[in-house]
């Protein structure tokens, strides 16, 4: 007799989910992925953007996070966007669509209009059926915005746990870095530490003024990456590199955004493609980014080696190669993010004598990244987004200590 395999124990206070999505058959694929975790719940499945709408009225503070199709009958996901908002300005919208340049340009703009985060759905079901790592990343993106609107809320995670999941990464990931030097115990401007948790740990600022710039960025990264690039003054003429989390199609779309948005210069990278002053760098989705040469004639390098921190690209890769080639004369800084890639590329640079910033809790949409290097004390500043270019500005022009 064949059994039917059993549902995971649901933990108490489970996150709590709306899929919008016309094909009934993708929600009750979502929907199952989504249930195999036992913090997650889905607690309306509905075909589009108005029936959202309609059911997000009624239950205004019990759902918690959207699961958003683009492409809908009726009435759009960009169209319903705006308007979900409106009825909770705190729900976490996450668009999903197939991976086209149009679909990309699309869920950027929605990033523009609310949404915090996006997937790329995989193009049919049986790709859907079999993608583990799809349903990983829809998982922990849905956990850890769920997760940020409770803990700014005050309200209680699921199980007994009274801290965050994404919390719960960053503690354990902690003990891989180790700082240089001891650390000074400081409470930083624009950070107001959670209950319970010891204050930030500044260290001092590199002792070499930064010959290039390296970011990193995750979830909410498009729009912290548009403040911070749009209020860098273009006097700032040091090589960037930039890594995003993000898939193919993607990266392009994004290039085109920064370059619109910010008029930095921005290419996609490219195998061989020379290091150049006064450009942005981004590495290409599902390939790493590294820097390879010297400081004065370094070339970019992509590869598709394994992933880091479940990333590819990744920002580890591209911390350690410049470490390589810059020492302490590089200047990294880690915005918003799900996770904790970075500390260990972070860790490494501040071993060499070089200086990291880290976006601070309130403003990131996610504060996992970020989070995990201000708490392993490898930031000589955690800052708002908004004061993050000019504290960039600064250590470019000054000497030498």
């Amino acid at each position: 007799m064949a059994f039917a395999p059993s549902k995971p124990e649901r933990a108490t206070d489970p996150y709590r989910v709306m899929l919008v999505d016309d094909s009934a058959v993708i929600r009750g694929l979502f929907a199952r992925s989504l249930e195999g975790d036992p913090e997650i719940e889905v607690v309306a499945s509905v075909s589009d953007g108005q029936m959202a709408l309609n059911t997000l009225e009624k239950r205004t503070g019990e759902i918690e996070v959207v699961v958003l199709d683009i492409e809908m009958p009726r009435m759009d996901g960009l169209t319903a966007l705006p308007k979900l908002i409106a009825i909770d300005p705190e729900i976490a919208v996450v668009m999903a669509s197939t991976l086209t340049e149009r679909n990309a340009d699309i869920s950027l703009r929605a990033l523009a209009l609310g949404a915090k985060e996006y997937i790329p759905k995989p193009t049919s079901t049986r790709e859907l059926s079999g993608a583990n790592e799809f349903k990983r990343e829809l998982s922990a993106k849905v956990k850890a915005l769920a997760s940020t609107r409770r803990a700014s809320r005050g309200e209680r995670q699921p199980g007994k746990k009274a801290f965050s999941a994404e919390r719960r990464t960053t503690a354990s990931t902690q003990a891989a870095a180790t700082p240089a030097a001891a650390p000074t115990m400081v409470r930083t401007p624009g950070v107001a530490p959670a209950a319970g948790t010891a204050a930030i740990a500044l260290r001092p600022i590199g002792r070499d003024m930064p010959q290039m710039i390296a970011i990193g960025s995750s979830t909410g990264g498009p729009q912290a990456l548009f403040k911070v690039l749009g209020d860098l003054p273009k006097t700032v003429q040091l090589p960037i590199l930039l890594t995003q989390h993000m898939p193919p199609t993607f990266t392009t779309i994004l290039a085109e955004h920064i370059r619109r948005t910010t008029g930095w210069e921005c290419v996609e990278a490219e195998d061989g493609m020379p290091i150049t002053a006064g450009r942005i760098h981004l590495a290409r989705g599902d390939h790493h980014m590294r820097a390879e040469g010297t400081a004065t004639k370094a070339v970019i390098r992509i590869d598709q080696g394994p992933p880091e921190n479940f990333c590819r690209p990744a920002v580890d890769p591209m911390l350690r190669s410049i470490v390589e080639i810059w020492g302490g004369r590089a200047l990294a800084v880690i915005l918003t993010g799900m996770g904790h890639d970075g500390q260990k590329g972070c860790a490494d640079l501040v071993q060499a004598g070089g200086t990291v910033v880290a976006q601070d809790e309130a403003t990131s949409v996610v504060w996992g990244m970020p989070g995990a290097v201000a708490r392993a004390g490898l930031c000589s500043a955690v800052l708002p987004l908004g004061e993050i270019a000019a504290w960039v500005q600064k250590q470019t022009m000054r000497r030498a200590a």
